[in-house]
């Protein structure tokens, strides 16, 4: 329940309401491009509703900003919902370059990504993870999950720049919202299960002193 109640904000601002407010706007005449863009008020509303109550936007609220300033500074400037489909596909294309690019520096960028969200800034915590990365299975774990991330946000960017040139532009605003978030989805739930498995191959190798400090 409590995942319910953390993802329903979510869900209603970035994905149902975009929806119905596209459909509703298009079936009162108006251009492809514009709903689109009009569209994308709910996503900035949530941030907003987010930074009054916490005080705090984080990296992720930020890059979503950015992107939807974008989009709808090139639905306006294009006039065309297909342009505007396309660059959200090819931001998450160069976001899983990125991604695979990052294998040839010193630490892939997973190695941070997971940083975050496992040690929450704590200083203890991120010493511990930050000394986990002198474990040859650590090492690996990092980079097999760079290079599942990366690739799986390409070939999903790939595909939706195909489908956005095949499909009518109504359906590819339902895809193009929702598949995000189911691929955001299976990789999230397989980098839990998959780190859980590596956690404990870790922790058997590790010695005592490099658990986590509670």
């Amino acid at each position: 329940m409590q995942v319910i109640r953390n993802w329903a904000p979510t869900i209603l601002f970035n994905v149902v309401l975009p929806i119905i407010t596209y459909s509703l706007l298009t079936g009162y005449g108006m251009a492809d491009a514009l709903a689109l863009a009009l569209s994308g008020v709910w996503p900035l509303l949530e941030l907003a509703i987010s930074f009054a109550r916490t005080r705090h936007a984080d990296e992720f609220s930020i890059m979503v900003l950015v992107f939807l300033v974008v989009g709808v500074v090139a639905s306006l400037a294009f006039n065309d919902a297909r342009l505007l489909l396309v660059k959200d596909s090819a931001v998450t294309g160069l976001f899983g370059l990125a991604l695979l690019g990052s294998l040839l520096a010193p630490r892939p960028l997973m190695f941070y990504f997971g940083r975050k969200f496992a040690t929450g800034g704590d200083p203890a915590r991120v010493e511990w993870w930050n000394g986990l990365w002198q474990y040859a299975g650590f090492r690996r774990s990092q980079r097999i999950l760079t290079v599942v991330w990366g690739g799986t946000f390409l070939a999903e960017a790939v595909l939706r720049i195909i489908l956005s040139y095949t499909l009518p532009v109504s359906t590819m605003v339902v895809i193009s919202t929702v598949l995000p978030y189911v691929v955001l989805a299976v990789l999230i739930f397989g980098t839990a299960t998959y780190g859980r498995r590596a956690g404990r191959r870790n922790a058997a190798a590790a010695p005592p002193n490099t658990q986590p400090a509670q």
